[in-house]
């Protein structure tokens, strides 16, 4: 939680759009279906970003959420901030400790595995291409690889195209992404490791549900319907029985 800082102008409009992506609110936590295209967070030559408009929910001394996880870019989904700084040392800690549950919804397009479910077990370290970073699958002993782990399973098939599940364990940069190219289907839409707009519009990747401890006790589970953009995708590669 940022404390004790001047509230920033902040638009009606803007105000209004954060709050019509609002899907769960309680004194502790606010979540969040970000849409593709909004970044979670400014710099690097990026424009508002979700963490800009958490300002819409400051208190008048200055206090505000703050987000205890990201989403890529092109990612849609699920995304929660913490509004006090207990809610925030508590969710960052579940997230640090593998304490919560993602599940995320992918089309993909290649050469599918013959499996209907599986885990890809592979280490990942991060390079700089082009002062641009990636990650890439780590050789055993790599300086800097860090372990990853994400459970898949084929929801539906059309050809060479998939609508899959996955469920990371780790929260490694680009993790899902970079698993799924090593499988051989990588992400309808995604320029970075697939094909890009030959495929898909944007990276059709969504954090569809998440499972998070309550810092008061429970669980809270949130779930984001997908967005249009991605339900027609899926049409147009008849996967859509998946859905």
């Amino acid at each position: 939680m940022t404390r004790n800082r001047d509230i920033p102008a902040l638009s009606d409009e803007a105000a209004a759009f954060v709050r019509s992506l609002l899907i769960h609110e309680d004194a502790a936590i606010l979540a969040f279906n970000k849409p593709s295209g909004l970044a979670s967070q400014g710099g690097g030559g990026v424009g508002q970003s979700l963490d800009d408009l958490l300002w819409a929910f400051a208190k008048s001394n200055g206090k505000r959420p703050r987000l205890v996880h990201r989403l890529d870019l092109g990612t849609s989904g699920v995304i929660i901030a913490a509004r006090t700084q207990p809610a925030a040392a508590f969710l960052s800690q579940a997230f640090a400790g593998r304490d919560t549950q993602k599940t995320y919804l992918a089309l993909v397009q290649g050469i599918l595995p013959r499996a209907d479910q599986g885990v890809m077990d592979a280490a990942l370290v991060k390079v700089e291409e082009g002062g641009r970073p990636r990650m890439i699958l780590a050789k055993p002993g790599r300086k800097g690889a860090q372990t990853a782990w994400t459970g898949w399973k084929v929801l539906a098939r059309n050809g060479n195209a998939a609508l899959m599940q996955l469920s990371p364990e780790t929260g490694r940069m680009h993790q899902i992404r970079v698993h799924l190219m090593s499988l051989g289907c990588p992400i309808m839409g995604d320029g970075l490791y697939g094909e890009g707009q030959a495929t898909g519009s944007r990276v059709m990747l969504h954090a569809a549900r998440l499972e998070v401890p309550r810092p008061e006790g429970g669980t809270l589970t949130l779930e984001a319907p997908v967005p249009e953009d991605f339900r027609q995708a899926a049409v147009r590669a008849g996967l859509q029985a998946g859905l």
